[in-house]
């Protein structure tokens, strides 16, 4: 299981190639191998000519792509993604939405995600699971149908389905605990 924080928690002291191997190396990697491996993620994620760059010099943006490179640098078969782009402005985050989205399917890759944003659920997941408060318990299931090739986030947000999903998943976090919703 690969897992992406709120936060990047990229090592300060660490180089862009040298967070995006931290996994490997952990993992008892050959340094030549775990650098040819962060040297192509780095490149199909638009970060070629940053590879020696440390984590303050880089945008918000940059530093989430190499937190989910440092991810499937190991190739985890499941991502657990834990409010990954919640510190971002909300252009950068529709864009790391749609960048994430890709490279996980790209990959044949399953993913957990946990947001508060329903159009990023929505934009994002095949489902969508409502929580409610404490003690978390199931309140409604959505099967979110929508086309998963080039999945745009901005254009996903126009679309008469999208809008009807948002709907009834707000409805969902508005009913009575008691209420169960499957859709």
């Amino acid at each position: 299981v690969g897992y992406m924080l709120q936060k990047d928690l990229l090592l300060p002291w660490r180089s862009v190639i040298d967070n995006v191997v931290l996994g490997l190396e952990v993992r008892g990697a050959p340094k030549s191998k775990s650098r040819a491996i962060a040297m192509d993620l780095i490149r199909a994620y638009g970060l070629s000519g940053f590879e020696h760059a440390r984590p303050a010099t880089l945008s918000g943006g940059m530093r989430q792509r190499v937190a989910i490179m440092r991810t499937l640098a190991f190739d985890p078969e499941v991502i657990l993604l834990d409010e990954p782009f919640s510190a971002l402005d909300f252009q950068t985050r529709l864009l790391l939405q749609a960048d994430v989205s890709r490279i996980i399917a790209e990959r044949g890759k399953s993913a957990i995600l946990v947001t508060h944003d329903i159009g990023e659920a929505i934009a994002m997941a095949d489902r969508v699971l409502v929580l409610s408060a404490r003690p978390a318990t199931v309140r409604a299931l959505h099967i979110i149908d929508l086309p998963k090739a080039g999945r745009d986030p901005v254009a996903l947000r126009t679309d008469a389905t999208f809008q009807a999903y948002f709907s009834r998943i707000w409805a969902d976090l508005e009913m009575p605990p008691a209420t169960a919703n499957v859709a």
